[in-house]
């Protein structure tokens, strides 16, 4: 039972985020960190949906806040997005100036730099304000068929 666990420490030993019982929120997504663990299941394609509908942030020229629904799909491929470290670094957006269009972009940018992915997309579904909604999915890559795997 010691080997086990000292192997499972060791597996989840740069996750640091989800180990703190304190909820120390990143101010701006800079100041964020996505952490990653290794996929078990490397040899399969499988999608992972994270669904985030309460993600806000700030006009870039009003500094009002915008509201919108954030989805992110990714086949994952050596490494794994830790849940925790996601929802801060979204949580950072809060007080970050932004266009929707970028906000997105910067999140799949983040996803991307954080586990190469062998596919990823970030859907964004904003609020409308001024009477108009606006909605944004950027991608990475070729969604690869289920069976297919790429070594």
């Amino acid at each position: 039972m010691t080997a086990k666990k000292g192997v499972k420490e060791e597996r989840f030993a740069d996750l640091t985020l989800l180990k703190r019982s304190e909820n120390n929120y990143p101010s701006v997504p800079d100041e964020a960190r996505l952490e990653v663990f290794k996929n078990l299941y490397s040899d399969r394609n499988y999608e992972i949906t994270f669904d985030c509908p309460e993600f806000t942030s700030l006009c870039p020229v009003t500094s009002q806040p915008d509201f919108g629904h954030i989805i992110v799909n990714y086949i994952p491929d050596q490494l794994c997005v830790e849940s925790k470290s996601l929802k801060l670094y979204l949580f950072s957006h809060r007080n970050s100036n932004t266009f929707h269009e970028e906000a997105v972009n910067s999140i799949l940018n983040a996803l991307v730099n954080a586990c190469k992915p062998r596919w990823a997309e970030v859907i964004g579904n904003f609020r409308p304000r001024g009477g108009i909604a606006i909605n944004v999915k950027a991608s990475t890559g070729i969604k690869p068929d289920p069976g297919f795997v790429n070594k």
